[in-house]
């Protein structure tokens, strides 16, 4: 359960879009008149009367909501997405249209941003070594397909490493995660199939579904009763005007959701799916090697059989500081994808030094490299995600998500304080990702907060020393519900009290 946004910040988050607005139409006016310089894309003299590319309303954002704060996104770093970055200074001129670098590097930048959940992000230690070993003997590319020249050794043994990690029969690896997502749900579905869809689920699996031709219908986000009444409609009416039965049913679902930090509620999804004779796509992107005891997502967290799930996807570009993603399940299944999917078929194979980093830190997660490290991580991720959300509570933010996420969201809500909270973070050498629309519904702009096994104690007090300050000075504090320090309550019990609206 999210707490509610407050009524008068609503109001004032509208009011902000809205001044915001009548601002833009005025300087497109101003523009059109040439009293403003455009500086935006425009159809060249001879265009003028054809059908206008770039006249809608993202444009319309684009030009004069977002290029007000673009200098809060795209900053180049030029060190090791690790605990700490370097980042390359740049300066605007020109009101965030064009950047420019002083040649200053900015150091030590403590990193709350990337997804290195369990810290394999590194250029030193037992990964680095494999991968560079692997890359001298291999080289960078394969310059193939796996259906031609590119099916190396080491895509064996990675594909029979992650099916053992998971608990399945079978595994399939894929050069990107975005296509592991849009090109194989077109495999599975087609027309005359039906996809159940959470209304949150990431673009890569909306574009997935869009591009199967299925008839897709969203449920509400983890919200059990919406997907069974999904379910129950489909099975009673068939088809639209054939009611014809569907050809198959899938359940889009993500473990993770990576704006909202909660966690899918798998037994219940699992109990329907078995109840209605639908199949289950469980996108594992953000939480293989973040979640459960030992690492392996959100089925080991819940304690469930891997084979309850019928097609487990997830990707090697957050926990395990890689690049790319997988497919397990039945082997049927995979054999199945290694002849129809256009990921297999049509992409090139996986760079060997980067199928070296992953078999590298698998099996440091399971343990198969001699040591405890990879469990001592996953616990040490566990502990930061929730001293971390526990203190932000106390402070008074609003927080989404699950306590066990380590993708944690602090509500900004209103446009301008999204500028301000990236650049004010900055300034005290913390890096933060912050989040607008249309990433987010347009009232509900955030920052997102990624916690990593790489953060020690020190680190996290720091950055939440810093947020406290910036929370202070932005006015950011809205919750209603501020927890009580965990020194001044019985340890066994969780008490609220009730601050001043």
């Amino acid at each position: 359960a999210f707490e509610e946004t407050p009524m008068l910040v609503a109001v004032l988050t509208y009011v902000g879009y809205g001044v915001l607005t009548l601002f833009g139409y005025l300087r497109d006016f101003m523009r059109q008149w040439k009293i403003e310089k455009c500086q935006n894309a425009t159809e060249r003299e001879e265009q003028k009367d054809f059908v206008p590319l770039y006249q809608d309303f993202e444009n319309f954002y684009t030009r004069n909501l977002y290029m007000r704060i673009r200098d809060s996104w795209n900053r180049p770093i030029c060190s090791v997405p690790g605990a700490k970055v370097d980042m390359m200074e740049r300066v605007s001129h020109d009101y965030n249209w064009t950047f420019t670098y002083t040649g200053r590097v900015i150091k030590d930048i403590i990193n709350m941003g990337s997804y290195n959940y369990l810290g394999f992000a590194q250029n030193a230690g037992t990964c680095q070594e494999a991968a560079a070993k692997v890359l001298s003997q291999y080289g960078a590319g394969v310059c193939s397909t796996r259906q031609e020249m590119g099916n190396l050794d080491k895509h064996e043994e990675l594909e029979k490493l992650v099916a053992r990690f998971l608990g399945v029969e079978s595994a399939m690896a894929y050069g990107m995660g975005f296509a592991t997502n849009s090109m194989n749900i077109p495999a599975l579905v087609g027309k005359g199939c039906l996809i159940l869809s959470d209304e949150l689920n990431h673009a890569s699996l909306v574009l997935g579904a869009r591009l199967s031709g299925a008839t897709i219908r969203i449920f509400k986000h983890n919200n059990m009763q919406s997907l069974e009444k999904l379910l129950k409609d489909a099975i009673v009416h068939g088809q639209p005007r054939t009611r014809r039965p569907w050809k198959k049913i899938l359940i889009l679902v993500e473990g993770i959701y990576s704006m909202e930090g909660s966690i899918v509620r798998l037994p219940e999804v699992i109990a329907l799916k078995k109840k209605y004779k639908s199949y289950l796509y469980l996108d594992e992107a953000h939480s293989i090697g973040a979640l459960g005891p030992s690492g392996r997502g959100v089925v080991d967290y819940f304690g469930l059989n891997p084979e309850d799930v019928d097609i487990m996807m997830g990707t090697f570009t957050k926990s395990f500081g890689a690049a790319g993603g997988y497919i397990g399940g039945k082997k049927e299944l995979i054999d199945y994808l290694r002849t129809y999917s256009h990921s297999a078929v049509y992409a090139t194979s996986m760079s060997p030094p980067v199928v070296e980093q992953i078999i590298t830190s698998v099996k440091c997660i399971m343990g198969e490299d001699g040591t405890t490290v990879g469990k001592a991580r996953v616990q040490q991720l566990a502990e930061n995600t929730r001293y971390f959300r526990r203190r932000l509570k106390e402070m008074g933010f609003i927080i989404y998500g699950n306590e066990d996420s380590p993708v944690v969201p602090l509500m900004l809500y209103m446009p301008a304080k999204i500028g301000a909270f990236g650049r004010e973070m900055l300034k005290r050498n913390i890096g933060v990702v912050v989040v607008g629309f249309p990433a987010t519904p347009i009232i509900e702009s955030r920052a997102r907060f990624c916690l990593s096994a790489a953060h020690t104690k020190e680190m996290l007090d720091r950055a939440l020393k810093e947020i406290d300050e910036v929370g202070d000075l932005l006015q950011l504090k809205y919750s209603r519900h501020r927890l009580v320090p965990i020194l001044d309550r019985p340890f066994d019990e969780t008490t609220y009290e009730e601050t001043e609206d």
